[in-house]
């Protein structure tokens, strides 16, 4: 642990000094981090779920080399460049056809605050400006800006704090695997009573991810975006985490080919080298908004839309499909059977997801500490200790990880 950092600098979700210590990463090459001691530890994270080609990848870095010698950075207002348009052109081509425009920003949150905003701007250019609210279901997560914040779960969240601040949205029952009815019916009653003040409805499709790794049953997504177009709500999906082959699919959307009105993009977009999100949405959306009253400087960064392009092709020029079926087979071997464990109330396991809920709150400098010392670093949170790891990952460094993941749960 650095001593200046551990007294002037802040980490996500943490004080000044952070309560669980810090490990300074010196390097990092494939799935491994390389600690300042010299360790070497799997990145069971991937780095929140982003580095899906593993770190310092030639492909990537080569990619990003040749955009530097022509240009870092320029302003996207009232200029463009190749890079953005070349994934833009391949964004559309592998997501909904109904998706056809596409804005770029630079994180998960903002293309959240992006959509809510192309929501709002389409019923107001209609008139219909009481439609101010959103929709969704509980124990969701969409990040950390205030927009964002408003549709995380307001009782059990991490931004509760902020609830007197934050704009009052709609919440309903979340479903699970094995129940949704349930949940439906109560999105129906409240879209049947609200709707003429619900903007949309949005969903992460499928897999819940911060705000408690929960997974659901697919075909909610279809029912819900039926009763949305039922009750004239637009339908917006949140693939920040399980965009780009995360769950199984290349979109967690493709369990039941669903069409989203806007669809947010980030993390993996870039496989983990920078900071890039977009927001894609249809004709019909973009034409009724007009001009959309955002504008990050960053926008469209020339690098990290490169790298981008660069990250896209090199996942589907690879048997990426058989890498996911891989690894949740190797879940499914060595971490299921947790769940007969006493300490742990469940597992959870969909393509390269893996989720250990334990029956008690854990200790996490203790397991942290514990998961370092047999050659892993994981992050978990409250209940729940999970995984989601880099996509080339090998059958070896899978069993390291899922071997350290069940010597602390014993």
């Amino acid at each position: 642990m650095d001593a200046f950092d551990n007294s002037h600098i802040w980490h996500p979700y943490a004080k000044i000094p952070n309560e669980v210590p810090t490990h300074l990463v010196e390097s990092a090459q494939g799935v491994y981090l390389v600690l300042k001691n010299g360790k070497q530890v799997i990145d069971g994270m991937s780095s929140w779920w982003s580095v899906i080609h593993g770190y310092n990848n030639p492909v990537l870095n080569q990619a990003i080399t040749e955009q530097l010698k022509k240009m870092s950075h320029v302003m996207f207002g009232g200029l463009t460049h190749q890079p953005a348009i070349d994934l833009a052109k391949t964004l559309i081509n592998i997501t909904p056809d109904n998706l056809t425009k596409v804005f770029f920003s630079d994180s998960g949150s903002i293309a959240v605050e992006v959509a809510l905003k192309m929501a709002l701007q389409y019923w107001h250019k209609q008139g219909k400006t009481d439609k101010q609210k959103f929709i969704t279901i509980y124990g969701g997560y969409h990040g950390d800006t205030f927009g964002a914040m408003s549709l995380c779960d307001p009782e059990n969240g991490m931004h509760h704090l902020f609830g007197d601040t934050l704009a009052q949205q709609v919440f309903v029952k979340s479903p699970s695997i094995v129940a949704m009815d349930e949940a439906l019916e109560d999105l129906e009653q409240t879209l049947s009573k609200s709707a003429n003040t619900i903007a949309a409805m949005i969903l992460e499709p499928v897999v819940q991810g911060a705000g408690g790794m929960r997974i659901y049953n697919p075909q909610y997504l279809s029912h819900a975006k039926a009763l949305c177009e039922q009750y004239k709500v637009l339908f917006i999906l949140d693939e920040i985490a399980t965009g780009f082959g995360r769950t199984g699919e290349l979109f967690a959307l493709e369990y039941v080919d669903v069409e989203p009105d806007i669809l947010c993009l980030g993390k993996a977009l870039t496989g983990g080298y920078m900071t890039l999100a977009a927001t894609l949405t249809s004709d019909k959306v973009a034409t009724t908004v007009g001009t959309l009253m955002h504008g990050p400087t960053f926008m469209a960064n020339p690098l990290a839309c490169a790298v981008a392009n660069a990250s896209i092709e090199l996942l589907l020029n690879e048997p990426w499909q058989d890498n996911i079926a891989r690894i949740e087979k190797h879940f499914y071997t060595h971490l299921s059977p947790l769940s007969e464990n006493d300490k742990v109330a469940s597992v959870r396991i969909l393509g390269a997801i893996g989720v250990v809920e334990m029956v008690a709150e854990i200790e996490v400098e203790k397991v942290q500490n514990q998961l370092l010392e047999g050659g892993v670093w994981l992050r978990p949170y409250g209940k729940l200790l999970y995984t989601m790891p880099a996509f080339t990952i090998t059958d070896d460094e899978l069993l390291l990880l899922t071997n350290a993941i069940k010597k602390v749960t014993k």
